[in-house]
């Protein structure tokens, strides 16, 4: 087909109008990554020495946290637009290594001091039976579906989907527990050649639209042990895999699953409400996770909270090596593909130096 000089002009108009309206759109999610990708390369993981265990020493420890984090980010933790802030918490290991209830109850007792009323705070997991076993729902018998009257979100429900936010990936679905075999054990079997496919639906892992669109932030509280696939089950874990939908097929994958985590933890609209990360040491796992282990477990009086996740990622390697080395079992390379990708996104930066560990009194 051909064209004329006018058409020609008019054609080359228009490419130029699209052109010019798409590298705007591009520009302005650039720039936004570089944004939080500086900022995130320059947060400090703040630590703080734990009294004790009880709430009151989780109490005094988170309070002193947010006001350190407050001085060093310049940003102040108080009730915005959207008058909501979700706390993303771990189960998927069961009772014995999840995250510390009492750790839960002190960010909550924080951010009503700061001026959040308690139904502007709720709990978010993948799995409710999970939630459940680990103490974060009561049981059945007591007809309550909060935490100490505050709301608990199920992603796995379904329920907190939005057809815009998912992350795409290849990766075939792997949805089928072997029977007889608890959800805290990940095993399972092949999908079922029978079964009808759902593409493009299968390609799809949906993000809790919950914590982009309804929170003036969020918070990931995660528990931490290895991982055979992955090194670390960590912070990147915790807000990633663990917080989407169709992801149990990632985790039989592991040339897959760096990558995964690296994307998801990057999407701009996540990290943007994704305010920081707060970690007790009450217990962690240095060898043998995600399964709990309790011969391999152990536990530091420290907690420590920055907006790095892979910065926190990184200080736990640092210390699950420090008790590998102990017990004579092979360290942790320093070469973690998760990280090192994340890195490569601008989620966050690995660097350990002494001027990035603040100790917080």
């Amino acid at each position: 087909m051909k064209y004329n000089s006018h058409q020609l002009n008019f054609l080359g108009r228009m490419f130029s109008v699209k052109f010019l309206r798409v590298l705007t759109v591009l520009l302005g999610v650039f720039s936004s990554v570089l944004l939080l990708a500086s900022q995130a390369r320059s947060a400090p993981a703040l630590e703080y020495r734990l009294q004790n265990f009880e709430l009151r020493g989780y109490t005094e420890a988170v309070s002193s946290l947010f006001e350190a984090w407050e001085e060093h980010s310049g940003n102040t933790i108080q009730p915005q637009e959207k008058r909501r802030v979700g706390l993303k918490v771990y189960t998927s290991s069961g009772p014995g290594l999840c995250t510390s209830k009492n750790l839960v109850r002190a960010v909550i007792g924080s951010l009503v001091d700061r001026g959040y009323a308690p139904r502007d705070i709720f709990l978010i997991d993948i799995n409710g039976a999970w939630m459940r076993e680990s103490g974060f729902l009561p049981p059945l018998s007591a007809r309550d579906e909060t935490f100490y009257g505050h709301e608990v979100q199920v992603i796995n429900s379904g329920d907190y989907f939005h057809p815009t936010w998912y992350y795409d990936s290849p990766v075939p679905p792997r949805e089928h527990y072997l029977p007889g075999i608890t959800p805290m054990v990940q095993e399972f079997v092949e999908e079922d050649p029978g079964a009808e496919r759902r593409l493009p639906e299968d390609r799809k892992s949906f993000i809790p639209a919950s914590l982009v669109l309804d929170v003036d932030f969020w918070i990931n509280l995660p528990a931490i042990s290895d991982h055979e696939m992955l090194i670390l089950n960590g912070a990147l874990v915790n807000a990633t895999l663990w917080n989407a939908s169709n992801t149990l097929r990632f985790f039989h994958s592991p040339a897959n699953a760096p990558v995964a985590v690296a994307e998801m933890a990057a999407i701009p609209e996540l990290r943007a409400t994704w305010s920081f990360n707060i970690v007790s040491l009450e217990k962690y796992q240095f060898i043998g996770g995600p399964q709990f282990n309790s011969l391999y477990t152990v536990s530091d009086n420290l907690v420590i909270l920055s907006e790095d996740p892979v910065l926190v990622d990184s200080y736990m390697i640092s210390r699950i090596n420090k008790w590998r080395d102990r017990y004579r079992f092979p360290l942790i390379p320093k070469e973690v593909s998760m990280l090192a990708y994340a890195e490569q996104l601008g989620v966050g930066s690995r660097d350990l130096s002494p001027g990035r560990i603040i100790t917080v009194r």
